[in-house]
């Protein structure tokens, strides 16, 4: 398939596949539950990071995503 018709297969794929895990970590016991989604907003924040290759908006709201997500895990329950 030539990329521009993959990329909303794949972005619809990635969206199923983060609600499917948010719910999945939803029923985790605490603090499980809290490190769980934190990592995943982490991570999807260290994504976005190096996906961004120098678009300055979308490494902001990587970073931001990293800091929610290390704070999700850590203090904010």
């Amino acid at each position: 398939m030539r990329p521009d018709l993959l990329r909303p297969l794949l972005g619809t794929l990635g969206l199923l596949i983060g609600f499917t895990l948010y719910a999945l970590a939803g029923k985790l016991s605490q603090p499980w539950q809290s490190l769980a989604i934190g990592g995943m907003f982490a991570a999807l924040g260290l994504s976005a990071w190096v996906y961004a290759r120098g678009e300055r908006w979308i490494q902001v709201l990587g970073l931001l995503l990293i800091i929610y997500g290390l704070l999700r895990a850590t203090v904010l329950r």
